[in-house]
């Protein structure tokens, strides 16, 4: 009975999750830590130092460990709690599958009308400004340093900024060797 409860709980959750994988942890913690009393708030908040720790959205990784204590913590074997963590995941990502196929049928409908054209060249600067402002809010004294707090780092950071750029931008170089490259690299100078 626990994987239909927690599968109508995270469909909930990705139907009404807006704003991301951080909007919806207060959602997740809402259900599983106050509502269902499937895991405690030290419980949640490891699950969610986890779900940070390890690639992919934080939503859904949250998502797959809640699953994985709710039915651990109901006292099920560790097979029937994987099984809880597919259930948990997959219903978090039902409304979002459902509602691209929806959206994606009808762009493949419309895609050549005068509107939908329009409201695309309309979207395409906004696009670039959302990402211009995601890399500014990036260029900050933690990740760059500070020509005074720490000449070296700053600009063996914004050498490699610019080499990254130049490397994706003009040079056409793969954007995961550039992220492994400057990785490598600031691991040798920085350290």
């Amino acid at each position: 009975m626990i994987y239909f409860y927690l599968f109508i709980t995270f469909f909930q959750i990705g139907l009404f999750g807006f704003g991301g994988g951080y909007g919806m942890l207060s959602l997740i913690q809402g259900e599983v830590v106050h509502h269902w009393h499937w895991m405690n708030t030290a419980e949640f908040t490891d699950i969610v130092a986890i779900s940070q720790m390890t690639p992919g959205p934080i939503g859904i990784n949250s998502a797959t460990y809640c699953g994985y204590t709710a039915v651990q913590n109901a006292g099920h074997s560790g097979l029937m709690a994987i099984l809880g963590s597919f259930t948990a995941t997959f219903a978090l990502v039902l409304p979002s599958l459902i509602l691209m196929i929806l959206i994606s049928k009808m762009f493949m409908k419309y895609m050549h009308t005068p509107t939908v054209q329009s409201v695309f060249r309309g979207l395409r600067p906004a696009v670039v400004g959302l990402l211009g402002a995601a890399t500014l809010l990036l260029m900050t004294s933690e990740n760059f340093s500070t020509p005074t707090e720490n000449p070296w780092q700053f600009w063996i950071s914004v050498f490699l900024f610019c080499a990254t750029f130049v490397g994706t931008y003009w040079m056409k170089i793969n954007p995961i060797r550039m992220i492994m490259y400057a990785g490598f690299a600031g691991l040798l100078l920085l350290y």
